[in-house]
């Protein structure tokens, strides 16, 4: 995996990184930010289904100042890069994806994998198809909560036809997420929203990814669960989770059967944060990471 490419475009904005591109499975065109060129090494950002890869950005922000190379990709079918004209979003594929970055030149990255992107880590990593020096799972584990999956699920699915305007999008957020601080002009929010040809907004991400079978049969859902499990018991990089103590995701038991399967776990809980833990206390957040992947 190439983590040291030559970004084609330079964004202006100082908040902004590097922007990058790579041709994914199928030739699907893939999107990327970079921040920072400190000889720490790379450090990979993985965001979560319906995310893009600006949620990262206050993280690799503080992950690139302490002198690492911060990468946040957009996942085939969300923000700028391609969505997939076969609608193949399985976990294999988005892996698949990240073996496509071009060799480099030897140094594995720490991968940081929320939601969608921790099971693509875990699952990359411990089928021996991702190198990494270090993982990070950031509220996700092998057992995760089906209630709290289809909370998120209904969530996703509730706005088929958008929103008419940014203010109301931020209601919907807002009533999903009560103590998630949302930024005053709504720029992050916008980030995560397309204006549509008719006038209204939608998320920036494909609605098909719903309906694969790995998302939407129970028995390929239990299949996969199966082997999020089997990819743990291999994992032998230094792994930290990252669990945000109000979360519907990673139960208490889902937590005591991490550090079962993988012994040499760090576990991080964060007060006062949910599912979206990076998006509730980013501040902790970044300070939880960078304690890890500094020791390692």
């Amino acid at each position: 995996m190439n983590l040291a490419l030559n970004a084609p475009q330079a964004l202006a904005s100082r908040d902004k990184g590097d922007l990058f591109e790579w041709c994914g499975h199928g030739g699907v065109h893939l999107y990327g930010e970079r921040w920072g060129r400190g000889g720490n090494g790379p450090v990979l950002f993985l965001h979560g289904g319906g995310q893009t890869r600006h949620a990262w950005a206050g993280a690799a922000q503080r992950i690139a100042q302490r002198g690492y190379e911060a990468m946040s990709i957009d996942t085939r079918g969300h923000g700028d890069s391609d969505w997939a004209p076969d609608s193949d979003y399985s976990v294999d594929t988005l892996v698949t994806d990240l073996t496509a970055l071009p060799e480099q030149d030897g140094r594995a990255p720490v991968l940081v994998g929320a939601s969608m992107g921790g099971i693509t880590a875990l699952i990359g990593v411990g089928e021996g198809r991702l190198a990494c020096r270090a993982l990070v799972l950031v509220d996700i584990a092998p057992r995760i909560e089906p209630e709290g999956v289809a909370r998120i699920v209904a969530f996703m699915r509730g706005y088929p036809d958008g929103f008419e305007s940014l203010e109301t999008a931020r209601a919907a957020v807002a009533a999903y997420n009560p103590q998630r601080q949302q930024a005053g002009d709504g720029s992050g929010l916008r980030k995560n929203l397309r204006l549509c040809s008719d006038g209204r907004y939608r998320w920036h991400w494909d609605p098909r990814l719903l309906e694969h079978p790995e998302r939407a049969d129970p028995a390929m859902m239990t299949q996969q669960q199966e082997r999020r499990i089997a990819a743990a018991r291999r994992i032998q990089v230094p792994t930290l989770l990252v669990r945000g103590t109000q979360s519907d995701i990673v139960s208490e038991e889902g937590v005591r059967e991490l550090r079962e399967l993988i012994p040499h776990a760090e576990i991080v809980e964060i007060a006062q944060a949910g599912h979206m833990v990076a998006g509730d206390r980013n501040d902790i957040f970044s300070d939880a990471i960078l304690a890890f992947i500094d020791q390692h």
